[in-house]
């Protein structure tokens, strides 16, 4: 199912792969509702992926679909990895790339939770 201004999921992505156990990982947590696995080019010393295990092409897709159960969870997983890894009292940040402009490689909903030094500001171009 297509939801407006976003394509079709696609089962062959590599986070769908990854979630069969077609491709290895680096798990650093899982519940019902999410998988979190470093990612295999970091952008800093702690960077996480965490993905909803439902088929979401993006938040929008996401927001859109999953029940408040597959929500609740996921949010719950990303608190529970932030804070296992000791990021909270430091501080951390939250990427969620939606659709081509913002540079999201995977169709897969997915965010990454970096940390571990400053990350310093944002800037625009």
């Amino acid at each position: 199912m297509a939801v407006s201004g976003i394509g079709a999921y696609d089962p062959d992505n590599i986070f769908a792969k990854i979630l069969r156990g077609e491709i290895p990982c680096k798990k650093v947590y899982e519940n019902e509702w999410a998988l979190a696995f470093n990612d295999i080019g970091p952008k800093a010393p702690v960077h996480v992926l965490i993905i909803p295990k439902g088929p979401y092409v993006s938040f929008v897709d996401f927001s859109a679909r999953a029940s408040d159960d597959e929500i609740t969870g996921f949010t719950r997983a990303v608190g529970h990895v932030a804070t296992t890894l000791g990021l909270n009292e430091p501080g951390y940040r939250l990427i969620g790339n939606v659709g081509p402009d913002s540079g999201q490689e995977v169709p897969h909903f997915h965010v990454h939770l970096l940390g571990g030094h400053p990350l310093g500001a944002l800037v625009s171009p």
